[in-house]
């Protein structure tokens, strides 16, 4: 099975799914290794790992599908791409999808937002026009279908940050018609409340996605609650790169003070790099396996 069919069949559990969000290969290995079902390569964590700067449009098309197949190849369990508003019109929609599907990707977020976009619980986004909206989602669909002529499979995760400039109406309207025209999740982007988040999944067919920003605009409910409003899936975009960056910030001033810091036994951080399965592997092959460490010859 293809990770977008094993996503799928996640979607089709009667559960919300939690989604812990990676932002390069390690964190990404750090969830499987935890035993989630599937994550989300976040655009704001790994514009701030990959290149230093905050998500405003600042990565280009190239790093962000690198950064995915990196990602792809240190873990065996679906995750999303965020596909931004797909670098340009609607034929760079096309091409950013079947680029992250060849990436490994099992589905790919496109949204409604004016380029360059913004993270969807900062200030200044704003949207475009529902008929280059529309066009976005029905170039992604298009992409998904060629896909799957060719033996390859991508979900496509349609969202509208509608709701900050126009109103919760006017991004169910939108949310809609994405699922109209073949959008296989639905995310709405920052709802204030919980009626409104409960709106949402009553008005809107299929899998939906919640995006929990902790300090967000949008309430941080239990799961349980979360998958009796109807959520398939809630996303914590930032929950790792906020616990990473408050380690490594503690570590530094621990470090200052000629202190010690409390970290991850060495042991535990060779295993989870893969260090243990790289010298088991390595075993069969007598010129790899030189008793880990360099022999004269």
């Amino acid at each position: 099975m293809t990770q977008a069919n094993n996503l799928k069949v996640l979607l089709a559990q009667d559960r919300c799914h939690v989604m812990p969000c990676c932002f390069d290969a390690l964190s990404a290995k750090l969830i499987t290794q935890e035993r989630y079902e599937l994550t989300f390569m976040s655009g704001f964590a790994a514009s701030a790992s990959r290149i230093g700067a905050p998500d405003l449009g600042l990565m280009s098309y190239g790093e962000v599908v690198d950064q995915a197949r990196n990602i792809n190849e240190a873990i065996n369990i679906p995750m999303i791409a965020d596909g931004d508003t797909g670098y340009g019109n609607a034929m760079n929609v096309r091409r950013t999808v079947t680029g992250m599907a060849k990436a490994g990707c099992a589905s790919v977020m496109i949204e409604d937002q004016l380029a360059p976009k913004r993270c969807g619980h900062t200030p200044g986004k704003a949207v475009v026009e529902r008929s280059e909206a529309f066009d976005r989602i029905r170039a992604a669909v298009d992409a998904r279908e060629e896909l799957r002529a060719q033996g390859n499979d991508v979900l496509i995760l349609a969202r509208t940050d509608a709701r900050h400039e126009h109103g919760l109406g006017e991004a169910i309207f939108r949310a809609e018609t994405f699922a109209k025209l073949g959008a296989d999740i639905l995310f709405v982007e920052a709802p204030h409340s919980e009626d409104e988040m409960r709106e949402i999944c009553n008005s809107l067919p299929g899998p939906k996605m919640a995006n929990i920003v902790e300090g967000g605009e949008t309430p941080d409910l239990p799961n349980a609650a979360l998958h009796d409003i109807g959520f398939s899936i809630a996303a914590y975009p930032l929950s790792l790169m906020a616990a990473a960056m408050q380690a490594m910030v503690e570590t530094l001033r621990e470090m200052r003070g000629d202190n010690r810091p409390k970290l991850m036994k060495f042991t535990e951080l060779r295993q989870r790099v893969g260090f243990e399965d790289y010298y088991y592997e390595s075993e069969k092959y007598g010129t790899s396996n030189r008793n880990h460490h360099s022999e004269m010859p």
